[in-house]
């Protein structure tokens, strides 16, 4: 082999290896905005809208998670069948679109049913550019280092919370209208637009690259990862497609109902709304240092072990908010926040490596039905249970129940490729 030739392949390996991590940092961005834009920095407005809407209860506003999460998993099945056809690029163009014209519309509501009407929207731009795409993207994309790589990726989701929920509660508190908040807040999802048109491809062969990892000798039927693993059919007959998807369910009750009630339960303790915004990132910011490390030991330690840690340490943190005041509520926070972090990157790469990436799209579609129901559910109930006790305290013994349950289960889950 020549030295140009030599010289020709080290380039387009640099190259490559760059676009991998670029991939990466793009889908990691499609979390940022989508899940801190429609989850977790919506909150940051939660009381001025219940101060301009004073008949809206706490159950009222709510409900809209549930609209949100609910009609996610209705569609999210459809989605998996159009990623595993298509990709992902056309749905985070589009996401990013909807997401843009969602978030100036909530600034013009006036009843409840346009604030509902809107959350629908939300839930396209969750099955467009949210958890699913993000991970299916990086999971093509890597072969080898795919738990560090999707570790990063889904930093996003705690950094949407770490970063959007602040600012926009420093709007607040800063003497900003919410309904101009939400309009200045919509060109947010340009910058995600502009990547995924002119960066994102959906495999490394689009671009005449493998995945990262593979063997430079591979054949192309074995590096394209994205063809390996077990038929639906097959996956969904066995008990740890139906093990993760429960403790999917059990935990996003309990994440989603504690994070989207979390200022509101702050400022019950006497905390005003720039403090109790803060108490997000101080959920989220561990939460990404979670979601890294836990990826990192992924790739390292192979089995339950570190799952069953994991969610065993959340369980103890969710049992001590029980009995947190404000001098102790936050520490008790970060706890739940590193261990769900860690523990989201695991559930994601389990669903991946246990089943392979053959039907990623429609068996993560699948556990979308139940995590996303879950979810809502948790969002909604737990404002409903507040208005009917006056407290989030018994919401908080249902997270812990809906947890411990989620320990014994993972018991169930078996590697199947």
């Amino acid at each position: 082999m020549s030295s140009q030739s030599t010289v020709e392949n080290n380039t387009q390996a640099q190259t490559g290896h760059t676009m991998h991590w670029t991939i990466m940092f793009i889908a990691m961005c499609c979390l940022l905005v989508s899940n801190g834009m429609v989850i977790t920095g919506i909150t940051a407005f939660d009381s001025e809208i219940l101060k301009e809407f004073s008949d809206w209860s706490r159950d009222d506003l709510k409900f809209r998670g549930f609209v949100t999460l609910g009609i996610t998993g209705i569609l999210a099945p459809f989605v998996g069948i159009f990623i595993d056809k298509f990709g992902v690029k056309p749905l985070i163009i589009f996401g990013s679109v909807v997401l843009a014209g969602s978030f100036y519309a909530y600034g013009e509501i006036t009843q409840l049913s346009h604030l509902y009407f809107i959350h629908a929207f939300f839930a396209i731009v969750l099955l467009t550019c949210g958890l699913n795409v993000a991970v299916i993207l990086v999971s093509n994309w890597f072969l080898k280092r795919r738990g560090t790589a999707i570790g990063i990726a889904v930093v996003g989701t705690s950094l949407g919370g770490a970063i959007l929920a602040p600012l926009f509660g420093s709007w607040v508190a800063g003497g900003m209208d919410w309904r101009e908040g939400f309009q200045i807040a919509s060109v947010i999802p340009a910058g995600l637009l502009l990547l995924a048109l002119f960066l994102v491809r959906n495999r490394p062969a689009d671009m005449g690259l493998k995945p990262y990892g593979a063997d430079s000798s591979a054949d192309e039927q074995q590096a394209d990862v994205s063809q390996q693993g077990l038929e639906y059919s097959e996956a969904i007959r066995t008990k740890s497609f139906w093990s993760i998807a429960f403790i999917a369910m059990f935990t996003f009750y309990t994440i989603m109902g504690f994070q989207a009630n979390l200022i509101l339960h702050l400022q019950d303790l006497g905390f005003g709304i720039q403090a109790a915004a803060t108490g997000l990132s101080v959920l989220f910011i561990p939460a990404l240092i979670g979601k890294f490390i836990f990826g990192l030991i992924a790739d390292k330690i192979k089995g339950r072990a570190v799952l069953y840690t994991n969610l065993s340490l959340m369980l103890l943190a969710m049992f001590a908010m029980l009995f947190a005041g404000q001098g102790t509520v936050f520490f008790a926070i970060a706890v739940i926040g590193f261990m769900w972090g860690g523990f989201y990157t695991l559930l994601q790469l389990n669903a991946i490596n246990n089943f392979g990436l053959k039907a990623s799209g429609k068996l993560l579609g699948t556990i979308t039905v139940l995590d996303a129901f879950g979810g809502g559910l948790g969002i909604w109930m737990t404002g409903k249970i507040f208005d009917v006790y006056g407290s989030y305290q018994n919401a908080f013994i249902v997270f812990t129940i809906l947890v411990a349950i989620s320990v014994v289960l993972i018991s169930q889950i078996r590697k199947h490729v």
